[in-house]
């Protein structure tokens, strides 16, 4: 249990037995009246968002909440099979749990998932995957002097800005939170 006053965007928490994170989270001070601390939840389950208001000295469950690392397999329609490592046990997730970067998702891919009380709520990419480049424009010479981008088209059929010298067939590291281009691998 924490106090309201403590929470911060991205806290994992139960409200009304329910399991939330926060999306906002703001003080505020109303002179004689108290204070009070303004919310914006997201469910975990539904995926609306509830604005709420605690008293700042309301006291707030955190659930327990477990990191997994599992190896992403195949796909099953719009669902995702993922398998232990340490287990080999397989489980089927649907594609909602990747969020945003489930076009960086090739086979084999270690992911990082997220467990609260024996459900699967999250799963997360690394920070950086390596993509082979399967489409782009012809490199052109002289065109490494400027700075320009072009566009091409990954393994996973993403589609991402690349400098003018990255041609097909290359592999480059593309940062999953923002989907820009970062380097060559090595």
């Amino acid at each position: 249990m924490i106090k309201a006053v403590d929470l911060r965007k991205g806290k994992t928490i139960v409200h009304n037995d329910a399991i939330y994170t926060v999306h906002t989270a703001t003080y505020v001070a109303k002179g004689n009246k108290g204070s009070y601390m303004s919310c914006k939840l997201k469910g975990l389950k539904d995926g609306n968002m509830h604005d709420v208001r605690f008293n700042v000295n309301d006291r707030v469950a955190i659930p327990f909440m477990e990191s997994k690392e599992l190896e992403y397999l195949y796909q099953e329609g719009e669902n995702y099979v993922l398998m232990d490592n340490e287990t080999y046990d397989q489980v089927t997730v649907s594609g909602d749990l990747f969020g945003d970067n489930l076009k960086f998702l090739k086979s084999n891919e270690q992911v990082s998932a997220t467990i609260c009380e024996g459900e699967m709520i999250q799963v997360e990419l690394p920070m950086v995957v390596e993509l082979e480049v399967s489409d782009a424009p012809p490199v052109v010479k002289g065109s490494t002097v400027t700075n320009q981008s072009k566009e091409a088209i990954l393994e996973t059929g993403a589609k991402i800005k690349v400098p003018p010298f990255i041609a097909i067939g290359e592999i480059i590291r593309v940062d999953t939170r923002t989907g820009e281009y970062m380097d060559r691998a090595k």
